[in-house]
């Protein structure tokens, strides 16, 4: 979902349909709202009562299998028995906070910084995402001495206050910070030039308006699959001239990683490597412990040197002792299940049959993305790129009556975004392909 009111319903519940829905659901739907309030969302026209999770598939209240193209949180499949194994037994041991010495957080920071080539580096373990790009601002506070941030128009980087601030993808209602500029994302579908140029320059201008109200850079972050904006990621290497900039401005690069970390991206552990750059400060979250609340800030020593010795930092959840065994094993299922591999191999599989879906059909615009994470632009005018994000929307909610998971993405709401577990296979993909195919055959016929 998007800022946008009109494109927030892209893959909402919509309570005018309610009538649609069995009596069951309702009553559900119901004593959801009367005991959690207003706030909360749920997905689909037609909500999922999800009761169960194996692999690449969710199974609801009657049994009925769901093909999840759709949930990075469980990045190794959903109730990985190796996953499931680690952390009962060791929550059958202890959990605790990080002021006792414990082996199992130093195992686990010692196996994950092994993944980062380059520099030496420092973990900080948090509980989520958002709590870890919350700590990254106010490292990059102390170390720049600016407060300062970039990020693209779309981004989302958390749910923090801070966070939030400068988390445009969140909408209108969540206003962005004074000392926050956006910058348009890398569009290489709509760029009429060299997007890493342009994206360097808008990154320069960003600077020179922060510097002109007074304003000190602080940071940039990125997520370096531009999830939210719509999904690009080529070519490889358009992030070099905005990091060069950043740095001269006296700015930190901040690698936004919780989506297309952990092998995601099919080249490498980490999104950032295909740009050929070294951030300094990397957030990761929802897929460590495949489920298990854990997030966590990997940063060059010299950042965290000061604010290590002077600012009092406490997380009572992060790196407990049952969150750093789910995390480890998640590691060791990317490597025991070459899951990095996979993620290249179909994901290459799946962008290639996608292609082929677009020669017999005009609404898809583009195919893109890298390993498995997969934006698919629907349009209603491919000459003129024109988004549709209504036909988004029947795409995604007709997938889902074929019991497929996805959702969409995108300024338009028009970019389906693919990411399913890491287990995902050739038969899975195989799976939804169909599926789509069947459902661009009823929107074409509409």
């Amino acid at each position: 979902m998007v800022g946008d009111p009109a494109s927030t319903m892209i893959n909402a519940y919509n309570p005018a349909a309610a009538h649609r829905l069995p009596t069951a659901t309702r009553e559900l739907i119901a004593r959801r709202e009367r005991l959690l309030g207003p706030a909360y969302r749920l997905f689909y026209e037609e909500p999922v009562h999800i009761v169960r999770g194996e692999g690449a598939y969710l199974y609801d209240a009657d049994g009925q299998s769901y093909l999840d193209v759709y949930n990075n949180v469980p990045s190794v499949g959903h109730c990985h028995p190796h996953v499931v194994a680690a952390l009962t037994r060791q929550a059958g041991l202890l959990s605790t906070h990080t002021r006792y010495l414990h082996e199992t957080v130093l195992d686990y920071a010692e196996r994950l910084l092994a993944t980062f080539p380059g520099q030496q580096r420092h973990v900080m373990f948090t509980c989520t995402g958002s709590e870890a790009n919350d700590l990254a601002f106010r490292i990059a506070r102390a170390v720049t001495g600016g407060t300062g941030i970039i990020v693209t128009d779309l981004a989302y980087h958390g749910i923090t206050d801070a966070v939030a601030g400068f988390s445009p993808s969140l909408g209108a209602h969540v206003p962005l910070g004074p000392h926050v500029r956006t910058v348009k994302a890398p569009d290489r579908y709509r760029a009429t030039g060299d997007v890493g140029a342009d994206f360097e320059a808008a990154v320069r201008a960003a600077i020179a308006d922060l510097e002109r109200h007074g304003i000190r850079l602080a940071a940039m972050y990125c997520d370096t699959i531009f999830s939210s904006d719509g999904v690009f990621s080529e070519p490889a290497g358009f992030l070099e001239g905005a990091v060069k900039a950043v740095h001269e401005a006296g700015g930190l690069f901040v690698a936004d990683e919780v989506q297309p970390g952990f092998g995601r991206t099919g080249d490498a552990m980490w999104g950032y490597l295909r740009h050929g750059i070294e951030p300094d400060v990397v957030t990761m979250g929802k897929p460590m412990g495949n489920g298990q609340p854990i997030a966590g800030v990997a940063m060059l020593p010299r950042l965290i040197a000061d604010f290590g010795r002077n600012a009092r930092y406490f997380n009572t959840f992060g790196g407990n002792p049952v969150s750093c065994a789910a995390g480890l094993a998640v590691l060791e299922v990317i490597e025991a299940e070459n899951l990095v591999q996979n993620a290249f191999d179909v994901g290459a599989y799946l962008r290639a049959e996608l292609a082929t879906l677009a020669k017999r059909h005009a609404v898809i615009g583009d195919v893109r993305g890298a390993g498995l994470f997969v934006g698919v632009e629907i349009v209603s005018d491919r000459a003129a790129k024109t988004p549709d994000g209504a036909r988004t929307a029947a795409i995604v909610n007709g997938l889902r009556r074929k019991r497929v998971l996805i959702s969409a993405a995108g300024p338009g709401a028009n970019v389906l975004k693919i990411r399913p577990p890491l287990v995902f296979s050739k038969k899975e993909a195989d799976l939804f392909l169909t599926a789509f195919a069947e459902v661009l055959e009823d929107v074409d016929r509409a």
